[in-house]
């Protein structure tokens, strides 16, 4: 099975021995980030640090004045590493030790953008903004986002590309100092929380915009007083029943056709910007009504326009019965033990393999990655 990790630039810039520690591995790609939100990220074995700060969500590689010129949403430029390029740098160097590089590009998660520009971001049930989460709902947004996958995706050195949260971000999300944690919400109340009420998402209601805003705030009332959701195994059968069924079919047709335009969007720019064979996957959840990094999608529908799709590996057997002749579903499974990962095991059903996150990694980590891919 074909295997490659998640790096950050920095975790290969200033470190010769990178690419051939990577590569003696036995990985057959690295999946670098080009485009990433903030983060606090630990490097274990690199010569010159060992925590990297990166305070706001960035290119790492130099953003086309002329196709950002005049608009309020555009990729802010990095100041922590050292040189323009370091995507195209750390790139290079991956692509010397034979692996094949992939772009990893963050679209809808931009705290930055979401702060400087609030009324584009998701606006909850109650009226307050969660900056993390632009509204794919809202054209200013889908344009962004397209033109951030095709930048971003196609970089020189790079065979493909693995597009991250391409689709609705939700109340869930590891935001600093975090202390929303008191009240417990399961996924009905997470989906709740998670509906957008900015003038877009109305419009796309419809005449029920107003009905289903005040039946949210009337089902999260229970759940704020420690009350359990309802006992139902399916999350969307809780929903219904919070929300009643045709609200919730409101909302759900709503998201789906928001989340249909950015995917069409964002595909269909990376496919003009690359050359053939180019390869384009999406992080997905197979549940659609799912919001957050890995995105709820159609599956189905969504294999008929990119070339697979990346999902959390106990995630594989709902996407399974969808796979097409020639797409790819790959398994992304942790590997860094310190983060409740380990050698990845259960990935029966998968076309390859992502490993999250070789940056990150201890060496009694990186050993078991070399023995589960060089088995004698």
């Amino acid at each position: 099975m074909r295997a490659s990790a998640f790096l950050y630039p920095w975790d290969v810039t200033g470190d010769p021995a990178a690419p051939d520690l990577l590569a003696g591995l036995g990985l057959h790609g690295a999946t670098l980030a080009a485009a990433y939100h903030s983060t606090r990220a630990l490097t274990p074995r690199h010569p010159a640090r060992r925590i990297v700060t990166a305070p706001h969500f960035a290119a790492y590689y130099p953003p086309d004045p002329a196709r950002w010129r005049g608009r309020a949403l555009r990729p802010a430029a990095q100041h922590w590493l050292d040189g323009e390029d370091p995507f195209g740098e750390a790139a290079t160097a991956l692509a010397g030790a034979g692996l094949e590089v992939h772009s990893w590009v963050v679209l809808a998660h931009n705290s930055r953008l979401g702060r400087e520009n609030p009324r584009c971001t998701v606006r909850n049930a109650y009226g307050e903004h969660y900056p993390w989460a632009p509204c794919i709902a809202q054209e200013e947004v889908v344009e962004y986002c397209a033109d951030l996958a095709a930048e971003a995706a196609v970089r020189p050195g790079t065979t493909g590309t693995e597009l991250e949260s391409c689709g609705w971000y939700g109340l869930a999300h590891l935001h600093a100092h975090d202390k929303i944690g008191g009240v417990p919400l399961g996924p009905a109340g997470q989906f709740l929380m998670s509906l957008c009420f900015c003038p877009a998402c109305r419009t796309g209601y419809g005449p029920d915009a107003e009905a289903l805003r005040a039946a949210v705030r009337t089902a999260l009332e229970p759940l704020w007083r420690g009350a359990p959701e309802p006992d139902l195994p399916e999350e969307w059968d809780r929903i219904e029943r919070l929300l009643g069924a045709d609200l919730a079919a409101t909302a759900r047709t709503h998201r789906l056709a928001a989340a249909r335009r950015l995917q069409r969007a964002a595909v269909a720019a990376v496919r003009a910007a690359a050359p053939p064979g180019f390869r384009i996957l999406l992080h997905a959840d197979p549940v659609p009504h799912r919001s957050g990094p890995n995105p709820g999608v159609e599956t189905g529908w969504l294999l008929d326009l990119a070339d697979g799709l990346v999902l959390p590996h106990h995630l594989l057997p709902l996407a399974a019965p969808h796979r097409r002749p020639g797409t790819v579903l790959a398994a992304n499974r942790p590997m860094v033990a310190a983060l409740g990962g380990g050698p990845p095991q259960d990935v029966a059903g998968a076309d390859e393999l992502r490993l999250y996150h070789a940056g990150l990694a201890s060496d009694t980590d990186l050993a078991a990655v070399r023995q589960l891919l060089n088995p004698r």
